[in-house]
């Protein structure tokens, strides 16, 4: 439980207030600027998937936007934090790295810092001001309860 719903002690309230409005921008702005506009994925993102040489576009293309667009909401509301942060990184290292290898720095520099975020998630879980946070506390009265 603690793997998917714990994350490292942060104590301070200012640093969790700060975990907080990065989370919830950055999950936002993933969602609704990017993952939105791709479910259902068009058939330009399909067909450029599958010139990338991707197995399967179709599947990929619903997998990006899934993960740009579930994976932003969950971010934003810190829930499953660790799990949505894993594939939004996921996705945008191979937005960064595949879709825009041969790209000039500013056309990779969104799913970098993107990438990067979901890193930093990924790492620390969601902090204090969170839905991973409240099912950790409900668990821990849960398991004091049961001795």
């Amino acid at each position: 439980m603690g793997l998917l719903f714990g994350g490292s002690n942060i104590q301070g309230t200012a640093a969790n207030i700060g975990l907080a409005i990065l989370r919830i921008f950055s999950g936002l702005a993933m969602a609704l600027a990017h993952g939105i506009e791709k479910v259902p994925p068009s058939e330009r993102m399909i067909t450029n998937l599958g010139n990338m040489g991707f197995p399967l576009p179709n599947l990929f293309a619903w997998a990006a936007g899934s993960a740009e667009l579930f994976g932003g909401v969950f971010l934003a509301a810190g829930f499953m934090t660790r799990i949505s942060a894993f594939f939004v990184s996921f996705t945008m290292f191979i937005a960064a790295f595949v879709a825009h290898a041969g790209d000039p720095f500013g056309r990779k520099e969104k799913a970098l810092l993107f990438l990067c975020i979901g890193v930093m998630y990924l790492l620390v879980g969601a902090g204090k001001y969170s839905i991973d946070a409240l099912i950790k506390k409900q668990d821990e009265i849960a398991n004091q309860d049961s001795w």
